[in-house]
């Protein structure tokens, strides 16, 4: 029994040692985005692992979401690199939202936590660029938007300032939950009588806690967007657990 589980156990930890390796390099900047990855002829020889370990390490990280694969020869083939740790991040958040079916209160109590902490960092940091965020804004103002897509923007508006923020991990975050904001957030939509007002009432919410962002105000900031999140849920019916 011993012995079948030591001959179990160690494919799994040799496609590991591939998966760390390739992490640790893209961590410390020997791989970035655009890069190509050794052959899994190389990745075998310099590791000590057979290729078919190189191989399962190269599928977790395309599921990942850190490279993408293609057979054959050329520019586009072999394992490249398209995104940094944080889009795996991302990918797995997204997947993992998905799959559980969190409920809205959990996600909602999640978003208070990044989002009151993205603002109060931006509002205190001593150079900030809100630029990307303003524009969003403005985009907001026409007012032949649907419901869905102004709720689009308006979850764009929210991942913006988390980029914005320069906290790689928080806005990684805001990504792979951003699917699940939207879908509630439009959930919530349907329940309301007068969606032009509740429209009007969340531009003013966002330009406010843009001001405060570029004033310096972190804890305006932080008020209001606490007020923003669960003042929408309320008006909405679906701040019940919260």
């Amino acid at each position: 029994m011993a012995k079948d589980a030591v001959i179990d156990e160690a494919p799994a930890r040799a496609w590991r040692t591939v998966l760390a390796h390739v992490e640790r390099d893209l961590l410390d900047g020997r791989l970035g985005p655009g890069d190509r990855l050794p052959s899994e002829r190389d990745l075998a020889a310099d590791l000590g692992v057979g290729r078919s370990s190189v191989r399962e390490a190269l599928r977790v990280l395309e599921v990942m979401g850190l490279i993408r694969t293609a057979t054959g020869s050329g520019p586009q083939a072999g394992a490249i690199v398209v995104a940094r740790p944080g889009g795996g991040l991302s990918a797995l958040l997204r997947l993992q939202v998905a799959a559980q079916g969190f409920p809205i209160g959990d996600v909602v109590r999640t978003r208070l936590v990044l989002e009151r902490s993205v603002v109060a960092d931006l509002a205190g940091a001593p150079s900030r660029d809100t630029s990307i965020a303003h524009g969003i804004l403005d985009a907001m103002d026409d007012d032949r938007l649907s419901p869905a897509e102004f709720l689009a923007l308006d979850a764009q508006l929210h991942l913006a300032l988390a980029e914005a923020s320069g906290n790689a991990v928080v806005a990684a975050m805001m990504t792979g939950l951003r699917d699940a904001i939207e879908s509630y957030v439009l959930q919530g939509q349907a329940q309301l009588a007068d969606w032009d007002r509740m429209a009007a009432s969340l531009r003013a919410e966002h330009r406010a806690i843009l001001r405060a962002i570029d004033e310096g105000d972190a804890q305006t900031a932080s008020a209001r967007i606490h007020d923003h999140i669960i003042g929408y849920h309320e008006a909405t019916g679906l701040a019940g657990g919260l």
